[in-house]
């Protein structure tokens, strides 16, 4: 799965590269995505010193160089693996979260964005747009939220954190327009605890309710599924 998903990544961008100067890329922190970037950093003839590569969420308050950090874990898994143009990241670890939106808002508009790599959360959140916060029409980008108990619950599950008290309860992430408004998108779902989030973002109703459910409104999105995630479709 991870290494189909970065093959056709890899064949994306160097099409996009045949047309245009830079690419920019969106990708996501999780354990769901390692055997995705593994993959990705090893894939041949990709001309990494034009690609500009952003972040898609970061917790609010957690030292950047923290190993639960989202930024510390996409330089060790392919930021720092690849000779990438720029790399962007999120500053959360800020006193003043609302400016970091808005620093984040402006290089999204000026680098607009090509290919999100993307998961979905065990309550079929994309980036960290949990359902009491997902809006398919937000008129931000970026934004402050406030992450709900599974999301953070989910944490612990992939053992990034020990316990639910030590997760952080807010975040910045990418709006669901900011993502969706990418021409390219890959979906990489991996697990068994991901099922359920599957079934539901293969056939519930597009709705805020289930997040993912947007991505079957979109042109182009492709979901990547391992044996254990699809088990009930």
């Amino acid at each position: 799965m991870g290494a189909s998903a970065a093959y056709d990544v890899s064949q994306k961008i160097k099409e996009l590269l045949l047309h245009q100067h830079f690419v920019n890329m969106v990708f996501a922190a999780a354990p769901s995505q390692d055997e995705f970037l593994s993959h990705l950093a090893l894939e041949k003839g990709v001309d990494w010193s034009r690609v500009n590569a952003f972040h898609m969420d970061e917790y609010i308050g957690l030292d950047r160089n923290a190993p639960q950090s989202f930024g510390q874990f996409l330089k060790e898994r392919i930021f720092d693996r690849l000779p990438f143009h720029k790399v962007h990241y999120l500053n959360a670890n800020t006193y003043n979260p609302l400016e970091e939106c808005r620093r984040y808002t402006n290089l999204l508009r000026h680098y607009p964005i090509d290919i999100v790599c993307m998961g979905i959360g065990e309550n079929t959140h994309i980036a960290f747009n949990d359902p009491h916060v997902a809006d398919f029409k937000d008129s931000l980008l970026v934004k402050e939220v406030e992450l709900d108990i599974v999301s953070r619950m989910q944490q612990v599950h992939d053992n990034c954190f020990k316990q639910l008290d030590d997760v952080p309860s807010s975040a910045i992430t990418l709006t669901i327009p900011a993502l969706i408004n990418a021409p390219n998108i890959y979906c990489i779902v991996p697990g068994s605890h991901k099922a359920q989030a599957v079934y539901h973002t293969v056939h519930s109703d597009v709705n805020e309710r289930y997040p993912s459910t947007i991505l079957r409104h979109h042109a182009n999105a492709t979901l990547y599924l391992d044996k254990d995630s699809k088990v009930k479709l």
